[in-house]
């Protein structure tokens, strides 16, 4: 049923993890991910820059009952607060929709995925707090 109506993209005006993408090169990447896995592409929502705004995510949120899913160009475009994360998963899981990870090449679709998920969330926290490659090397010496 969700593969009918078709999985809104979901892009960024503001960096995504530390990277800068074109809209045009994150619409690329969302179509391409959708094609590879016979999703029906619908024309990508882009959020405002401020950081930790999501005012574009929750309006396609509030539109599930149109959209199977949704495509987001890289999971690192997820609130970074567990709470709000855990809130959308609710939403989408608990009517049959699904949320996809272009970049990563991920998609959510049980409550197990979310888990998975989370623990990815978990070790890029984790990898946000090691010392730099050069910082380490000059510790290490």
């Amino acid at each position: 049923m969700t593969n009918k109506l078709g999985h809104r993209g979901y892009i960024a005006s503001r960096a995504v993890n530390g990277n800068r993408v074109p809209h045009h090169v994150q619409n690329l990447v969302v179509r391409e991910y959708a094609n590879r896995h016979d999703l029906q592409y619908l024309l990508s929502a882009t959020e405002m820059s401020p950081e930790n705004c999501f005012i574009v995510l929750n309006d396609v949120l509030s539109s599930l009952d149109k959209i199977g899913g949704i495509i987001l160009y890289s999971l690192f475009m997820l609130p970074k607060d567990f709470d709000a994360r855990a809130r959308i998963y609710d939403l989408l899981l608990q009517d049959g929709r699904t949320l996809h990870a272009a970049v990563e090449n991920f998609a959510v679709i049980t409550e197990q995925d979310t888990h998975r998920l989370e623990e990815i969330f978990s070790l890029a926290g984790i990898m946000d707090n090691c010392l730099p490659a050069e910082e380490l090397r000059a510790w290490m010496n």
